[in-house]
């Protein structure tokens, strides 16, 4: 009987940790809510001020597992937080797992729409799986600005 308890307390502390790291992982909404403050920034600030703001890694853009990031409408990289090596490299050609265009199509509805979103797959910095996001992007003074989550 004792070691079935033992058993019942283990798989509810494991469950309750879920819970909490499932917490830790920012929403679509967070993502929504990011990009819209970061294109308020842009157009309050201008382009070199948020360009800058997006870069930095412990900035006001990155909350939780979300960060800013931008492009240009050519596809360019302006910004990005955590891989600073694709910042200044087009991108337009990259594909998800599934050799889906992301970067081409998400330039595309922001050219028609000026926002919108979009799902996609990418590797996931903290599993290290290839995993399903779903990005909100805004143009915003002619940068693209982008935050995805991870779809739990």
């Amino acid at each position: 009987m004792r070691k079935l308890a033992t058993i019942a307390i283990a798989g509810l502390l494991a469950h309750a940790s879920a819970a909490v790291a499932a917490d830790e992982y920012a929403t679509t909404k967070d993502a929504e809510m990011l990009v819209r403050s970061a294109a308020a920034f842009v157009k309050k600030e201008g382009r070199v001020k948020a360009l800058a703001a997006f870069n930095d890694p412990k900035g006001a853009f990155v909350y939780r597992d979300l960060y800013v990031f931008a492009y240009d409408l050519e596809g360019t990289c302006l910004a990005h937080p955590h891989k600073p090596e694709r910042v200044g490299k087009n991108n337009m050609a990259d594909k998800d797992a599934d050799g889906k265009e992301f970067v081409r199509e998400r330039i595309e509805i922001a050219r028609k729409h000026g926002k919108g979103w979009q799902d996609y797959k990418w590797p996931n910095p903290v599993t290290k799986k290839v995993e399903q996001k779903v990005a909100y992007f805004e143009l915003a003074d002619g940068i693209l600005v982008v935050a995805g989550a991870y779809k739990k």
